[in-house]
């Protein structure tokens, strides 16, 4: 019996088994169609199909999309043709470069010249080539190239001691996207007036000094002198948005020279939560910012020592040559005293997001590297109020950082009767003698959501004013038991400089024993010289969700002054 019982039960297994193994293969068979489906359809992909499916916000920082063909035939047509090229450039590359040097030649230095100038076997790759669509007048191209050469270049370097040094340029490494213009389009051949060159952007520069036959370390400051003076030519020479002009057919092609077209104005205001890099004590915060990175274009803030919350309320002014592309940099270092300064970190604000006429009030947060993007730790906040200027639109909108806004149309007569002078020559001397001077009225209306300090649950809050220029300083009343005190109280303060000042409003708990501090609001007076009168409401730095209601109203009263 139960022989035939085992026969029964291990047919009926094994036709199940049969049975789940044929639901499986077709289950599978089903999955590697819709699979061999799916990734048809991802082979037939463009690259607007994927940007459609992934948001660009969901990117990681490696993922780029090049919108910029290969150029494997020019690279494989330059390598033969290199030789050539080498024997033909080097002479005028030697002649055109060395009045360039000449110009930024460092004052530890008398003289310099090329005594060899090779550009090695190695020729350069060009990566990629676009063309920019932004022009019914010319044709913009740009090219990316990237060269690790063995070039042989030495320069005969005479300090003012008289030590003739042989300085050898080894280990070149570069990558930069240089972008041609031929403009004006003419209707005589090839079609094109003008060719400008310039070096849109230098992504990568690196190169090794030595001194030929000895060590350039041992000759303090010579090392650090050449680098800058190479950093310094190339920028400034051929670093956008400056440009070479190459005609090609007869005419004027001033059109296309460099111009400025409008002016940026800077306040830096202040930093928050700046990373401590002090061993011992708190960092000491100062700020670098500039357009073009060229040393006597670099703006310097002042060093705040021992704080990671600087106040700076400083003010810069730039030149801007081309809002579409520039944009401002800030890099904040700690100031190390005799030593190398340490960088802290550094931000970026592209100007194409700043409307012009407009003053914009940003935080902008410190990472460490802005090109290679791997460390994007916050180290810091830094507080901007940024104003671009284009030329010729100077009536259509108020400049609070303007002299001739801080005067009234008597005061802007005297002056240029005193001075003898109208117009643009004396802009800059008014703007050291024009103080916006006027009277600042500031309503603590309420306050919300304030922390607890008391062990009941309450705290006694009063709000302390402060001008941090002048050192004006008022305070309201003790509220007593409330998170959400209403005091509507007014105070008035004389202001000499307002472009300067800065109000401080500090949140305090009272106690009998002493007094503990809730939170506080910091602001600058450009947006009440702006508005006249403004009611707003202000977030309490140091609590999670405290608010400050305010009411500012600011009567103008510009006095004019000698130094």
């Amino acid at each position: 019996m139960s022989f035939y019982f085992g026969l029964i039960f291990g047919v009926a297994v094994g036709i199940g088994l049969m049975f789940v193994y044929a639901r499986y293969a077709k289950v599978r068979a089903k999955h590697r169609q819709e699979l061999a489906t799916t990734m048809a359809a991802f082979s037939r992909m463009t690259v607007q199909d994927a940007r459609k499916i992934l948001p660009a916000e969901l990117y990681p920082p490696w993922v780029v999309f090049s919108q910029r063909q290969k150029l494997n035939w020019l690279n494989a047509q330059l390598a033969k043709v290199w030789p050539y090229v080498n024997e033909a450039a080097s002479e005028l590359i030697r002649n055109s470069v060395e009045p360039v040097l000449e110009q930024y030649r460092p004052a530890v230095i008398s003289s310099l010249k090329f005594s060899k100038l090779t550009l090695g076997t190695v020729a350069p790759q060009f990566t990629g080539v676009s063309i920019v669509e932004d022009d019914a007048m010319g044709v913009t191209m740009e090219l990316e190239m990237q060269w690790d050469g063995n070039p042989k270049i030495v320069i005969d370097v005479k300090t003012k001691v008289g030590v003739v040094l042989p300085i050898e340029v080894k280990n070149i490494q570069f990558t930069g996207l240089f972008r041609l213009i031929f403009k004006p389009l003419v209707d005589q051949f090839p079609c094109f007036g003008a060719v400008c060159y310039s070096l849109r952007e230098k992504k990568h520069l690196d190169f090794t000094l030595k001194v030929v036959g000895g060590e350039i370390s041992a000759i303090p400051g010579i090392s650090t002198a050449l680098e800058e003076m190479i950093r310094d030519s190339i920028e400034d020479s051929v670093g956008w948005p400056v440009r070479k002009i190459i005609p090609i057919l007869p005419g004027d092609y001033s059109d296309l020279e460099l111009k400025p077209v409008g002016t940026l104005e800077v306040k830096l205001v202040r930093g928050k939560d700046i990373e401590d890099t002090d061993l011992i004590g708190k960092s000491d915060p100062y700020a670098v910012l500039f357009i073009r990175p060229l040393r006597d274009k670099m703006k310097t803030s002042k060093t705040i020592s021992n704080e990671t919350n600087p106040i700076w309320n400083e003010h810069f002014q730039f030149m801007v040559e081309d809002a579409a592309t520039q944009h401002l940099t800030v890099r904040v270092f700690d100031d190390e005293g005799i030593q190398a300064s340490q960088l802290i970190g550094c931000a970026q604000v592209p100007l194409r997001d700043l409307e012009p006429g407009k003053v914009k009030d940003m935080w902008l947060t410190l990472i460490k590297d802005l090109e290679k993007l791997r460390d994007t730790k916050p180290r810091g906040q830094v507080q901007l109020e940024l104003l671009y200027c284009p030329f010729g639109t100077e009536s259509e909108f108020i400049n609070p950082y303007d002299p001739d806004f801080r005067m009234t149309s008597l005061e802007k007569a005297l002056k240029n009767t005193i001075n003898g002078t109208d117009g643009a020559d004396s802009v800059t001397q008014r703007k050291k003698h024009i103080f916006l001077r006027g009277v600042l009225s500031v309503t603590i209306i309420s306050a919300e959501d304030l922390p607890s300090k008391d062990l009941m649950g309450k705290s006694d809050p009063y709000v302390v004013l402060k001008m941090r220029k002048s050192k004006q300083s008022k305070r309201t009343r003790v509220l007593n038991d409330v998170l959400n005190p209403v005091w509507n109280q007014t105070f008035d303060f004389v202001v000499e400089d307002a472009l300067h000042e800065l109000l401080t409003l500090e949140i305090w708990d009272h106690d009998i024993l002493g007094k503990s501090k809730i939170g506080q609001c910091v602001m600058t007076l450009t947006r009440a010289m702006l508005e006249r009168e403004f009611r707003d409401t202000f977030h309490i730095e140091g609590t999670k969700s405290g608010k400050l209601l305010l009411y500012v109203k600011w009567t103008p009263q510009p006095i004019f002054r000698d130094n």
